[in-house]
């Protein structure tokens, strides 16, 4: 465990000024999370007002989910170049037009209900999605100037908590918006909450504590010490041919698979599978429960990280698979819902542990803070591709075979996820100052 002596002490000052630093980010975050997930809430609403199968509706999953991951792979060393705050205000009001103009779509009725409305839709969601793509990228970059790896763990706990809130905002508001007020409302009510966000993101947020009057901060991580300039050579060298940020890129490339696998399909499985309304009792507070499940993941994550394994983040990943490995085959084998609920709130609690440790917490380590932008993008761009093939992929499996082939088609790609945990089990960044 990491001694109460071997933690950094920090001025009252800079701790005030970093935490509206934080607080503002994560909100942030927080927001644009409603702008992403809000489209598992409009799923059959589409499908009953346009007449699309899920296939159909899988392909505007899929082209979103295949923008972000290639946009988040090649967004990345221009992150690392322009600086987080700009890359968040970009990414963040690119997220309130296409959300506008998501819902915009209802009123399109003039194009027909078949490929050029569907077309339509699927490129709206496809440009939100890239500009989704900044968000994490722009969060870590400047996280990654202002938190130091002993503690990062922690920290990324904490946004996980806040990141997950926006998530909590979506599960209440789109259950209810979608059975109260017209579809398109569920895109429209997160596009009002992110310019919000926006501006106060322009107003409070510094990329880094020199640029906020604090001083110069050697964040003992794998860049610390490096003078370079930031360019593609460099962030080559640091990140695309490491092999340990490619192990992990692999990995999160199954917990893509998982994750997106989970999320974008579980509201439509308890409205189809178990025939509940997603306004009733037992899904909101089973939905509740998904979401404190993800805020308690992350803090137990970044806890053990720190405190257990000595900020090693790949052991408690590995933790994070088995317990999805292991809900997964309750839901596959469960006929009680109470079971099925109980399976989801803990695949919620294990996606989050290992989300938080790889993209969140291990892209920040490896990459440094002068090269964490590009290793989210490659953490978190090969995550959504691997998200990618839920869409189309999961949909036509759900036409096809039903909903006894969802939770299966998900537990190999968590197996191989823990296996490659295991092979990086003592991985930890090296920089120059640490030598």
């Amino acid at each position: 465990m990491i001694k109460r002596s071997e933690r950094p002490v920090y001025s009252k000052e800079f701790r005030s000024r970093r935490a509206i630093n934080w607080l503002t980010l994560g909100f942030t975050y927080a927001a644009m999370y409603m702008g992403r997930y809000n489209l598992s809430f409009a799923n059959k609403s589409l499908s009953d007002n346009y007449g699309w199968d899920k296939t159909q509706i899988g392909t505007i999953i899929t082209a979103a989910l295949t923008i972000y991951g290639i946009s988040a792979i090649f967004n990345g060393p221009i992150v690392d170049r322009i600086g987080g705050k700009k890359a968040m205000l970009i990414g963040s009001i690119g997220t309130v037009v296409f959300n506008f103009f998501f819902g915009l779509g209802a009123y399109l009725g003039f194009l027909g209900t078949g490929t050029v409305l569907l077309t339509y839709f699927a490129s709206v969601w496809a440009l939100n999605s890239y500009f989704q793509s900044y968000s994490a990228l722009s969060l870590i970059k400047v996280n990654a100037g202002w938190f130091q790896v002993s503690e990062r763990g922690v920290f990324s706990a904490i946004f996980g908590s806040m990141i997950q809130s926006g998530r909590a905002l979506i599960f209440v508001i789109g259950g209810y918006a979608v059975t109260v007020l017209p579809w398109q409302w569920v895109f429209f009510i997160p596009s009002m909450i992110v310019a919000v966000m926006s501006f106060l993101t322009f107003i409070n947020v510094k990329d880094t504590p020199e640029s906020a009057g604090m001083g110069y901060l050697d964040t003992k991580d794998a860049t610390s010490g490096d003078t370079e300039k930031i360019n593609f050579k460099y962030v080559f060298k640091k990140v695309i041919s490491n092999p340990i940020a490619i192990t992990i890129a692999i990995a999160e490339f199954c917990t893509g698979f998982v994750r997106h696998g989970f999320e974008q399909w579980f509201p439509r499985y308890m409205q189809e599978y178990q025939k509940l309304a997603l306004d009733s009792p037992v899904f909101q507070k089973g939905a509740l429960g998904v979401v404190l499940a993800g805020i308690t993941g992350a803090f137990l994550a970044g806890f053990m990280s720190d405190w257990v394994f000595q900020s090693r983040r790949t052991p408690v990943a590995f933790i994070g698979y088995i317990l999805i490995i292991s809900s997964l085959l309750v839901v596959w084998f469960a006929k009680d819902v109470t079971f099925v609920i109980v399976a989801f709130i803990t695949n919620s609690l294990a996606i989050s542990m290992v989300h938080s440790m790889l993209s969140g917490t291990a892209s920040m380590d490896f990459g440094g803070q002068r090269a964490a932008a590009t290793a989210t993008g490659m953490f978190d761009g090969m995550q959504y591709l691997g998200g990618a093939a839920v869409g189309i992929g999961v949909g036509w499996i759900l036409d096809n075979f039903g909903w006894e082939y969802w939770s299966p088609s998900m537990i190999g790609f968590a197996g191989i996820g823990a296996i490659l945990m295991l092979v990086l089990w003592n991985a930890k960044p090296k920089g120059k100052s640490s030598h």
